[in-house]
């Protein structure tokens, strides 16, 4: 059996002065931000320490695995397109479990717990249910991937405004999608939807989108191996084919800017692949 009580942290930062240390029998929903393990919080890094049980997705970084105590229980509860290893009701099931066994429990989410990560489902099981938990929020691929490309997803003159939807309920074929407004829109950002690209590009063009309207497709984005497409609502979806998901696509002018500001390349050209595992590949896109 494993220690319900949190381990002590090991940081020179000197986390354990923290006033709002973790606390057993509570769960703390943390976002692992977008690929980058750089990019957590501290505050998410702080509780990953302390953590005696660990339930993660398939998104986050292994880096951020060995952040925790080698003793705290690790769970996987991964979900990819088309096979969920647990399903929601069994992760459910298991973060109140473990909560009330009196650990500290860190569910562990790629990218931000409430941006298509299902957080607030997980806080109404919680609640219900009588146990403690907290948010820590984290940096959605939303935003951040497209700036690790050189698009800003707001730019003034450019747009003033930017949509998020996701792929997987955004059916290009459902009655329900407002194509049109979505068309409208200063800056289009799509999680999760590389699979159904070519149908989304052409409902845009359809709901009145210029089909010369510059797209970016942003694969394994942060990470030192992100690669970018770039095209136009017309070919996009042609250029794409070798890409493989998780990618990010953003749809709008703004996209034309990471020709001047585009600086991740640079910055990561001394990375060694080598040292990447290969679940590193698989980024998060929440």
């Amino acid at each position: 059996m494993r220690a319900a009580t949190p381990f002590p942290p090991e940081s020179p930062l000197g986390y354990s002065t923290h006033p709002n240390q973790p606390k057993p029998g509570t769960v703390y929903l943390v976002g692992a931000g977008p690929g980058d393990p750089e990019l957590i919080t501290l505050r998410g890094l702080r509780v990953l320490r302390r953590a005696t049980v660990i339930v993660y997705d398939r998104l986050v970084h292994p880096e951020l695995l060995d952040e925790a105590h080698p003793d705290a229980e690790r769970i996987y509860v991964g979900k990819r397109p088309g096979h969920h290893y647990r399903i929601q009701d069994q992760i459910n099931s298991i973060l109140v479990a473990r909560a009330r066994e009196g650990h500290v429990v860190v569910r562990l989410k790629g990218g931000d717990p409430f941006v298509f990560g299902r957080g607030g489902e997980e806080c109404e099981v919680l609640h219900d249910a009588g146990v403690p938990f907290e948010v820590v929020p984290g940096i959605s691929s939303a935003v951040s991937v497209p700036a690790y490309a050189g698009i800003p997803v707001t730019h003034r003159d450019v747009s003033t405004a930017f949509t998020v939807v996701t792929g997987h309920t955004c059916d290009p074929e459902a009655n329900d999608v407002d194509w049109a407004a979505l068309a409208r829109v200063g800056t289009l950002v799509i999680l999760m939807g590389l699979g159904r690209i070519r149908q989304i590009t052409r409902r845009l063009i359809e709901g009145g989108r210029p089909a010369e309207t510059p797209v970016a497709v942003i694969s394994r984005g942060t990470t030192a191996h992100q690669d970018v497409v770039e095209g136009t609502l017309v070919d996009i979806a042609d250029r794409v084919a070798h890409v493989r998901p998780p990618a990010t696509i953003v749809i709008g002018d703004v996209v034309s800017l990471r020709e001047r500001i585009a600086w991740a390349a640079v910055a990561h050209s001394s990375d060694e692949p080598e040292q990447v595992a290969a679940g590193a590949l698989e980024i998060a896109t929440i």
